[in-house]
């Protein structure tokens, strides 16, 4: 079985925010198959996708502050600023951690360790509500 839908992700400030349930109330689909795949493709390039810890809020924090010193703003080098100091900084961070993920479905549910939340990144200062593609593959309950 395939599905696949395309949902919106409620816009946030910059940082590193948990969507797992926000992704999850959007596609019920998900408890219909017993044993496959979610796949999830974020369509912008200056934001990104990554799974990590989900009950710590310090570990978010953490990471915006790596990824602010890793890849800082009003740097001379940057010629890509046309939408303000925040915008070739983004798409770097955005490839940096990546587009999509790949998560295994169990008894229709994703098969996540106890500590792991899906994250959207959000990289740019001022962001608008984010779109996802999210493909399931699997087998369906009996």
């Amino acid at each position: 079985m395939w599905f696949q839908k395309e949902i919106r992700l409620n816009a946030r400030n910059r940082g590193f925010h948990l969507v797992t349930d926000e992704i999850l109330n959007q596609v019920p689909e998900l408890r219909k198959i017993s044993i496959g795949i979610m796949n999830v493709f974020i369509k912008h390039t200056s934001a990104s996708l990554t799974i990590n810890e989900n009950a710590d809020p310090t570990v978010r924090q953490d990471f915006e502050s790596y990824f602010n010193r890793a890849v800082p703003e009003n740097e001379h080098y940057y010629q890509h600023i046309f939408e303000g100091s925040d915008d070739g900084p983004s798409h770097l961070k955005s490839s940096i951690l990546g587009c999509s993920l790949n998560i295994p479905i169990t008894n229709g549910k994703l098969n996540l360790g106890i500590w792991q939340g899906i994250y959207l990144c959000e990289h740019r200062n001022s962001a608008s509500n984010r779109t996802v593609v999210v493909t399931l593959n699997g087998q369906l309950s009996s």
